[in-house]
């Protein structure tokens, strides 16, 4: 016994099981990456070798936000598919995959089953209820009948003078600093002004950060709440991460993220508590789902309220801030461009009061500027991923096996020369109907900056 005791607890016992252990691991890891490499049902696929050994150069890059540029690289020099982790695949080939991976189960789809949502890179909701990002297909459908009042036709012109008040608003600000002669950072004041109105749109009251011209704490809380969320899903998806913080000492930083995911929610749930004991007439986001509620079990819970009020803020602000400020900055790279929506804009109108919703959808430079920012900078430049059903599918022609990581790489295949005529180029013009003929090729059913088919935005419009 006591002979025992020494070789399993003593120094040179103690450290000979940790070599043994370590050795193990690593001949456990050597091995994966073998497999991974070269006999996995996904080897046919191309894509750097390290990647496809392994899931750490993805994480990496997921990170350190540089994920985007570097998927165009790989699609640059790998193909239309890109196998950029061991189970997880790229697509640039926007017109086939937007419709294999996302599309409505009907037709030539209708026996293919659902491509549900990868479930490791989308961490529990804080009250353990998903919001319609995230539910299963039942109650995704369920969930979108009773959200949808609030974005339809009637609801966006109802809330049309509230929205044209804050920018305004946002006017007056800008002319403000623009008399004394001050340099300001635009994407600043869109998110003022995309928080503001989408906080009194989901709650009844903005943050009012153009009022007071500086930054609510929860537009920070926000995109620290957004970066929370893709640290707690690299951790989830590869458990070396949760170890490399602590080794690494960021483990607190990163924490101080997370909380603020959690400090985000809980203030969300006030906020609806406080709306749902308003009574009002105003036409806010919870009065026309308030209003439109489906009957018994069909209607939303209080849970899935305050699930679904985070969602609003985050995908009704930062993303259309993101997008304006990158439409914004590519108008003044590009005179000629500029120049030419300048003119539309000014003959179309000579008092801003006639400048409504329905009048601009009449302006075609207009739409084909803002679709072409889009294409540029999409506010989801990496993917959508969903896992491929069943025993496999055909994914643009290439077989993919069940249990799969798929999704359409948004700022590769928007950038790549296989989608369109000189893509790194800001031209509005390849969206107009008398577009020239260097642009009549271009695949512009690749540009889906809102998803496709059954779990597209609501608030697309």
């Amino acid at each position: 016994m006591a002979s025992l005791y020494y070789h399993v607890f003593s120094p040179v016992g103690i450290a000979y099981s940790v070599g043994i252990l370590l050795a193990s691991l690593a001949l456990y890891t050597v091995g994966a990456a073998i497999y991974n490499v070269y006999f996995s049902p996904l080897c046919h696929i191309p894509g750097p070798r390290l990647a496809r050994a392994t899931g750490i150069p993805y994480a990496l890059h997921m990170r350190s936000g540089t994920i985007s540029k570097w998927l165009t690289q790989l699609h640059d020099q790998y193909g239309d598919v890109v196998r950029v982790a061991p189970t997880e695949l790229s697509f640039i080939s926007g017109e086939t995959a937007w419709p294999d991976i996302y599309g409505f189960r009907t037709g030539k789809y209708k026996n293919t089953g659902a491509y549900l949502k990868d479930p490791t890179w989308f961490p529990k909701p804080l009250n353990g209820v998903y919001s319609i990002i995230v539910a299963g297909e039942a109650d995704h459908a369920r969930l979108r009948r009773n959200l949808s009042h609030a974005f339809s036709d009637k609801a966006l012109r109802s809330q049309e003078p509230l929205i044209m008040g804050y920018v305004d608003l946002l006017i007056h600000r800008l002319k403000e600093h623009a008399d004394k002669g001050k340099k300001l950072d635009i994407m600043r004041w869109y998110n003022y002004t995309t928080f503001d109105i989408i906080s009194d749109l989901s709650f009844g009251e903005p943050l009012y950060c153009l009022r007071d011209s500086q930054e609510h704490k929860w537009v920070n809380m926000v995109f620290k709440s957004v970066m929370g969320i893709s640290i707690i899903s690299i951790r989830n998806k590869y458990a070396l991460f949760r170890w490399y913080d602590k080794v690494q000492g960021l483990f607190e930083d990163n924490q101080k993220t997370v909380r603020a995911r959690k400090e985000f929610f809980l203030k969300s749930r006030d906020m609806v508590s406080t709306r749902l004991e308003t009574e009002t007439s105003r036409p806010d986001f919870f009065s026309f789902i308030l209003q439109n509620q489906e009957k018994d079990n069909r209607a939303l819970t209080r849970d899935e309220m305050d699930s679904n009020a985070t969602i609003f803020l985050v995908a009704g602000s930062e993303t259309t801030a993101t997008t304006l400020s990158g439409t914004t900055y590519l108008l003044l790279k590009s005179p000629a461009a500029y120049s030419r929506l300048a003119n539309e804009i000014r003959t179309a109108f000579t008092r801003s009061e006639n400048i409504t919703i329905d009048a601009v959808n009449n302006l075609p430079y207009l739409l084909a500027t803002l679709q072409e920012g889009l294409r540029y900078y999409p506010p989801v430049p990496t993917g959508f991923p969903r896992v491929v059903p069943g025993q496999g599918q055909q994914i643009s022609g290439h077989y993919v096996p069940g249990g799969t990581s798929v999704y359409v790489s948004q700022h590769a295949a928007n950038h790549s020369s296989r989608n369109f005529a000189e893509p790194d180029a800001f031209t509005p013009e390849r969206w107009l109907k008398d577009r020239p003929k260097a642009f009549e090729d271009d695949k512009r059913e690749v540009v889906q900056p809102f998803s496709f088919g059954p779990r597209n935005c609501l608030g697309k419009k």
